[in-house]
């Protein structure tokens, strides 16, 4: 029996926060564990993007796809097209806030405007916002048409892969001077995003339900594109190349079994 939208709503900004919070169980690692070595945290982050890749497939555009075809597939034409679209507008839009709003990696390279000066924290708090806030759309809308299960498995999955996002940032904080305590604040502050996210997925599902197969394309586009142009070139860019290919490997894993278990 189909669930109300109010029910729907409230799921989807929920389970953002929730899943949110996972960067403060990563941060709050800094206070009874050493400092990580940085294969460890290739490692990690590795199979987040791993999480994040399956489930851009499984729970993201699979659901967009089986929307757009309609009840009788009739209309995956169309449908497909408005997925497609979905898609590049997601990921354009992540280009084009990576292109001008400046930011720092955890390497510590600089992109976005020279003259702006922000000190190193901000920037580290608007890279980590940038990968955040589309994952909470993500979940937001991932309980579109009432698919509790699905959007369980996505919540599941983006909560875990932001544990080592959330202790990845905390860790750099500590590298460049800041105190555990700094670390552990900003690091469970940055996940405080992915809410705002949720609610605004939620909120598109609920009020634009006709445009679902774009929404969830465009929650789609942004994950690939952050998976594509931040995460995976970072992570392989030291001596760690192998160890980054098989935990990614092995996020993928984690999550399909996640969707399996679940549904």
């Amino acid at each position: 029996m189909p669930i109300p939208d109010s029910d729907v709503f409230w799921l989807g900004a929920v389970t953002s926060l929730l899943a949110g919070l996972g960067t403060s169980v990563g941060a709050l690692a800094v206070f009874v564990l050493r400092e990580p070595s940085a294969r460890t945290l290739i490692g990690l982050i590795s199979g987040a993007a791993g999480v994040m890749l399956a489930a851009s497939f499984f729970s993201l555009l699979e659901p967009a796809f089986a929307y757009a075809s309609g009840e009788d597939g009739s209309r995956i034409g169309a449908g497909a097209a408005a997925v497609v679209v979905g898609v590049f507008v997601g990921a354009g839009a992540l280009f084009v806030i990576h292109r001008y709003a400046p930011h720092e990696h955890f390497d510590q390279r600089r992109e976005g405007p020279e003259r702006t000066r922000f000190s190193r924290l901000w920037l580290f708090v608007i890279a980590i916002t940038l990968h955040n806030f589309p994952e909470g759309m993500a979940v937001g809308v991932g309980f579109a048409g009432g698919n509790i299960a699905n959007g369980a498995a996505l919540g599941l999955g983006i909560g875990l892969q932001n544990i080592p996002e959330g202790l990845a940032v905390a860790v750099s904080l500590l590298a460049i001077g800041y105190p555990r305590s700094v670390g552990f604040a900003v690091g469970s502050l940055t996940g405080l995003v992915e809410p705002i996210g949720g609610v605004i997925g939620a909120a598109a599902v609920v009020l634009a339900e006709p445009a679902l197969p774009v929404i969830l394309g465009m929650a789609a586009g942004a994950m690939l594109f952050i998976i594509s142009d931040e995460i995976i070139p970072e992570t392989h860019r030291g001596p760690h190349q192998d160890l980054a290919t098989f935990a990614l490997l092995g996020g993928v894993v984690v999550m399909m079994l996640l969707n399996a278990a679940i549904e």
